[in-house]
């Protein structure tokens, strides 16, 4: 697909790092699935990936993490 952002590249199949804030709470995610821009490197997240992501994401927040780094696993 034609990238939303930078409008001039396509997204290729890879893997990404995700960066999620909320309150004090920063969660990294590496190695996740997503489609990303081969100009600027943007990146696209299914509807599934997404729900994965932000259930990660929910329990680093639940168990009162200021960081948490983790590695997504398919």
């Amino acid at each position: 697909m034609k990238c939303t952002i930078c409008k001039q590249g396509e997204t290729l199949a890879g893997r990404t790092t995700v960066v999620l804030e909320r309150g004090k709470t920063t969660v990294v995610i590496k190695d996740v699935p997503a489609e990303i821009c081969e100009n600027c490197g943007e990146y696209y997240l299914t509807e599934e990936m997404t729900a994965k992501v932000m259930e990660m994401a929910e329990g680093a927040v639940r168990h009162n993490a200021e960081i948490e780094v983790l590695r997504f696993a398919a």
